[in-house]
């Protein structure tokens, strides 16, 4: 099921914000941040130039942002080595999507950035 239009519009202004603010512009040619929506669904994804081949770029799934349109909370997902999502613990799921994009951010237990 998408998102609805509104909270739609809500992730792509705050995304772009973040994916923007992520990586300072003299590092854009070595590193990117990304995110797709996906039905219910929003991936970050840390994306960079490919070892065997530069020219071609690689992407690994950082976190997941789920959306219950139901309850209209949010729920942080992380991806193991295998990209398998698991419901991250350590925070509850919100209604604000910002408590969970600065989880990522600050990332206490290193499952996102390492």
């Amino acid at each position: 099921m998408a998102l609805p239009p509104l909270v739609r519009q809500l992730v792509d202004i705050k995304f772009k914000n973040y994916c923007l603010n992520k990586i300072p512009q003299e590092h854009r040619d070595k590193i990117k941040i990304l995110y797709r929506i996906r039905g219910n669904h929003v991936t970050l994804i840390e994306s960079r130039p490919s070892y065997f081949d530069p020219t071609q770029w690689s992407e690994l799934k950082v976190a997941q942002f789920r959306y219950n349109i139901d309850n209209q909370n949010w729920t942080l997902y992380c991806a193991d080595r295998n990209e398998r999502w698991h419901m991250y613990m350590e925070i509850n799921s919100s209604d604000n999507i910002d408590d969970l994009i600065n989880e990522v951010d600050e990332d206490p237990t290193g499952i996102f950035w390492g």
